[in-house]
């Protein structure tokens, strides 16, 4: 079974691009990852598929309603426990062990680094990606379902489409199958935020810019060592 991503969001065309191009685009198409978009607006109990309102207590902006999201959380909660009975094949599903997992984000949340990205690659199977905008969601969404806040840096975003993004290329490395070469990835061997390719010497501005004497030296001892202290804290 793939590693599979369950996006709740109000512009699934959001991720088009990315994950149709290079490395995501080629781990769908050989089935390491799969990605579900489930959108609240279908949801709605409107004709217009409005899902925003004025918050309580007053305040600017639009607030997302907790129902139609509830809702599209829900559906993505069904497939996947019935993904994994049919996995199963009938035996007692795993749904609600720690085969799944639903990430809400929230600047104030949980630091996501690649040390959750490989943990999250481990424990589960499918990963559901809560994506606010405008104020924000109703938090009575975190009373229906049991969620964890996550942030992927102190900064405030639009929209949970780009953390989701992040999210998804960084457990997707954790993925065997995902990358050309498993050991390719640069937080399992000693590397440097500093890479060079030919040619060994080209001139710009009149100026010769070079690759560094110890790549060239064949003493991986040392181009280790000189990685290791290119390294930023």
């Amino acid at each position: 079974m793939p590693m599979h991503f369950h996006i709740i969001s109000l512009f699934p065309g959001a991720f088009d691009s990315y994950l149709g191009e290079s490395i995501l685009k080629r781990a769908i198409f050989d089935k390491k990852i799969k990605v579900s978009f489930y959108n609240p607006r279908d949801y709605a109990d409107n004709e217009y598929k409005r899902i925003d309102q004025k918050p309580y207590g007053g305040g600017p902006g639009m607030v997302i309603q907790a129902l139609p999201v509830i809702k599209a959380i829900s559906k993505a909660v069904s497939s996947i426990e019935k993904l994994e009975s049919r996995k199963s094949k009938g035996m007692r599903s795993k749904i609600h062990g720690s085969r799944y997992k639903i990430l809400f984000f929230n600047p104030d949340g949980k630091q996501f680094d690649t040390h959750y990205a490989k943990d999250s690659a481990k424990k589960y199977d499918h990963i559901i990606l809560v994506c606010g905008r405008y104020e924000g969601i109703d938090a009575r969404i975190k009373k229906a379902f049991k969620m964890e806040d996550v942030s992927v840096g102190p900064f405030v975003l639009t929209g949970g489409e780009l953390p989701a993004m992040i999210v998804i290329d960084s457990v997707s490395r954790q993925v065997e199958g995902v990358l050309g070469n498993f050991d390719s990835r640069e937080e399992e061997r000693v590397s440097s935020p500093d890479v060079y390719t030919r040619p060994e010497v080209f001139v710009y501005k009149n100026k010769k810019l070079r690759v560094p004497k110890v790549l060239l030296s064949g003493n991986h001892a040392e181009i280790d060592a000189w990685r290791e202290s290119r390294k930023r804290v």
